[in-house]
């Protein structure tokens, strides 16, 4: 079980900084010209206009309308809150938007309307079918939300879909279509008991007839029991319609024998003994949120022999509806689809089956820190395994082909999954495999700065989120007040706060560091002013006795200065190897820049002893290297005395036979752009440079500012490297984030 928790105040700083939401709006095209303008709007825009007028299937060539989804609700049934209103939805909206993008870089826009009028919602949303290419309808009430998708269904041209219904049950069914292929069933032959006849329940119990399963051998439960013909105490046309013709009349009834249990109810709904009952091989999907009808354990401590799904991430077969309608949408709209039909339903969900049952990937075993196959706790993918954005969208693509719903359709498919395997980011995955590794790891990470409320902030999320054991050096008194004052007086007893004035080691601390600074100008006092007062020599004598796993640092005083302090504990600096690394991630790649905070000026054999350093980072997080050492000339030309080095340290890596990509030296165009890389074919890069490596630390220090401030780069590090301890140095402007990420870089070793 994870032990991840979010308080209240930091879910709402994540949705107020560093601005308020959750997404913005960005140019696609040039906009700083005169002449841009007169293109983006008028004059040039009346071109486009025309032309759509003409053929308005044009839309799709000259605006976003193929790649714009909207997410509507009207808040009537806001996850498990109940009706909290249009506008209180909003931030469950906006984060349905940017799961589009992260997932499947579909663009998506939240709206939401203000009334509970099933007419006044439904013309609304389809006078609004021009802007869009697909409508997602998202936490509307039943029996509304029935009536609103299926008159939209019928009144708009383009896929509407509400992923509540629909989402969940494409899930269920791939993780149906898995545990009967291990418990050897068939879906026409199985008996299927449903608990909760709401939205989702019906549309499980409606996609899963539709792929074979019989009228009669599908159980349908609400609270006042089964749902059979003749009934009439709370029944309506949806229930109706899957009444079955049978004498059960009570869940506990309708579990005996039955070879599957869906519920999308509530927890505790189903007992040990219900399970019990059951078939041999007994599937059970206990979907209920926040918590199952049943938990994995308590029906494996009865049946060893079922096959357990939930809705929760934190067991094995995550029934989660992120695997189903980022994709579905990706599919649709790459070929204009008019809707999402019950084919392209299922063979997304046979395409999610199928994937399951292949190997999975070494980056999906890293990113979740064990190793995954098929069986029955792995019988879905997970939701960041990199192939389901190529393997998905095809599917359903090609079934939406298949049954005449594509107004487009894709004539190269081998062409189509390329583009979708280009087209995602791939430093989300990277990122994600680096918390796994840290949550996998359990460092015990020792904050040093604890008089800074940041700090203190960044330690609570590191303990929360159950990356390891803060340890905090600081004033049990400083902490608590500080603590409190940030609205997080529940962590006070969550911390482990070290004093230096009072800890039991002390003087073991002092003793190693008079032996190593004795013949460096220190006596016994300036050795216990170190030991005892300076958080940064503490924090790093705690680590050089194991009192700790990483050390994170520097937020209250610069770089230089706590390197300095370091190097009195441990061998930090540029004769012993060590080097700095900050990573630019930025419109989808990620590129390492060095050094960054050792070497003032190396030399070209300080530069290919940083260029190895930065090929072991790389590969630590999941990157191949390719190192590109970077000056104002490229190959020689034009002729300097400054460029020399540049172009001598490639030639030491060739005398020591490295195993990864490198060349030298280059302009930064020519080691990030592939057009560029074409003009020097003798080039050894197979690809653009991922790692630069620089003449100075003072070009390195300016190349990285730039970027941030300029291009508005996400800045990580700089990560110090070539210690045999793991320690992190923080910017003094870093936010409580930024010195949560140093602490996870330090918990996986990276740079060790």
């Amino acid at each position: 079980m994870s032990n991840n928790r979010i308080t209240s105040e930091e879910a709402l700083a994540f949705h107020l900084e560093p601005s308020p939401g959750k997404f913005e709006i960005t140019a696609t095209v040039p906009m700083t010209t005169q002449r841009d303008l007169s293109l983006a709007y008028s004059p040039g825009v009346a071109v486009p206009c025309e032309a759509i007028a003409q053929n308005p299937e044009t839309a799709y060539d000259y605006t976003n309308k193929g790649n714009l989804v909207a997410v509507i609700s009207n808040g009537t049934a806001v996850l498990g809150l109940g009706n909290l209103g249009a506008l209180a939805s909003k931030p469950v909206m906006e984060g349905k938007s940017v799961l589009f993008k992260r997932f499947a870089d579909v663009n998506s826009i939240d709206i939401e309307l203000d009334t509970e009028d099933t007419e006044a919602f439904i013309n609304a949303v389809r006078l609004m079918g021009p802007t869009f290419g697909g409508i997602n309808l998202e936490d509307i009430k039943a029996p509304e939300c029935f009536i609103i998708e299926q008159r939209l269904k019928e009144e708009m041209d383009i896929p509407v879909f509400h992923d509540d219904q629909h989402g969940t049950a494409v899930i269920c069914a791939a993780g149906l279509i898995n545990a009967l292929h291990l418990s050897g069933k068939k879906i026409e032959d199985v008996r299927i008991v449903l608990n909760g006849a709401g939205a989702a329940g019906i549309a499980c119990l409606e996609l899963l007839k539709s792929m074979g399963a019989k009228h009669d051998n599908c159980i349908m439960c609400d609270t006042k029991g089964v749902i059979y013909q003749g009934r009439t105490e709370g029944m309506n046309q949806w229930k109706s319609a899957h009444a079955a013709n049978t004498k059960l009349r009570t869940l506990d009834e309708a579990m005996k024998g039955a070879d599957v249990f869906l519920g999308v109810s509530v927890k505790g709904a189903v007992t040990p003994a219900m399970v019990e009952s059951m078939a041999d091989n007994p599937v059970i999907f206990a979907m209920a949120n926040p918590d199952p009808e049943i938990t994995p354990e308590e029906a494996h401590a009865v049946r060893m022999d079922a096959i357990v799904a939930t809705g929760r991430s934190d067991y094995p077969n995550q029934v989660n509806n992120v695997l189903g309608f980022p994709y579905l949408f990706r599919g649709a709209l790459d070929i204009h689809a008019r809707a999402i039909n019950d084919e392209m339903k299922i063979a997304c969900a046979h395409a999610l089956a199928n994937l399951a049952r292949e190997d999975v990937p070494d980056e999906v075993a890293v990113a979740y820190g064990k190793t995954l196959t098929f069986g029955r706790d792995y019988i879905i993918p997970t939701p960041f395994d990199p192939r389901l954005i190529h393997r998905i969208p095809p599917a359903v693509a090609r079934a939406g082909m298949n049954t005449g719903a594509a107004r487009r359709p894709i004539i190269d498919m081998d062409a189509y999954e390329l583009n979708l395997k280009s087209r995602m980011d791939p430093t989300a995955n990277i990122l994600r495999g680096i918390n796994a590794r840290a949550r996998n790891n359990q460092a015990r990470m020792i904050f040093a700065e604890g008089d800074d409320p940041r700090v203190l902030r960044a330690a609570v999320m590191y303990q929360r989120a159950g990356l390891g054991k803060a340890l905090v050096v600081g004033r049990d008194q400083d902490v608590k007040e500080k603590l409190e004052a940030a609205g997080m007086e529940d962590a006070v007893r969550e911390l482990e706060v070290i004093n230096a004035a009072n800890t039991q080691h002390l003087g073991t601390y002092k003793d190693f560091l008079y032996r190593r600074l004795q013949r460096r100008g220190f006596d016994s006092k300036d050795i216990h002013r170190l030991a005892a007062r300076d958080r940064h020599v503490f924090g790093a004598l705690m680590l050089a006795h194991g009192h700790g796993d990483g050390l994170v640092t520097g937020v209250t005083r610069k770089s230089a200065h706590v390197l300095e302090r370091l190097n009195h504990v441990f061998e930090a600096n540029a004769e012993h190897g060590a080097a700095g690394f900050t990573a630019l991630l930025h419109k989808g790649r990620i590129v390492f820049i060095a050094d960054t905070l050792v070497h003032e000026w190396p030399d070209e054999n300080d530069l290919a002893n940083i260029a190895e350093s930065g090929a072991a980072v790389a590969r630590h997080m999941g990157l191949e290297p390719r190192v590109a050492f970077v000056s104002f000339s490229t190959f020689g030309y034009p002729v300097s005395e400054r460029a020399e080095k540049m172009h001598l340290a490639p030639e030491i890596l060739d005398a020591r036979g490295v195993d990864f990509e490198y060349e030298g030296e280059m302009t930064v165009d020519v080691a990030l752009n592939t057009n560029a890389q074409k003009q020097y074919p003798f080039s050894r890069l197979t690809g653009p440079a991922n790692i630069l490596i620089v003449p100075a630390r003072h070009s390195a220090s300016i190349s990285v500012k730039l970027m941030q401030e300029m291009a508005g780069a996400t800045v990580i590090g700089p990560i110090l490297t070539g210690l045999d301890k793991s320690i992190q140095i923080c910017s003094t402007t870093s936010t409580a984030n930024d010195i949560l990420n140093m602490a996870i870089l330090a918990a996986c070793k990276v740079g060790e």
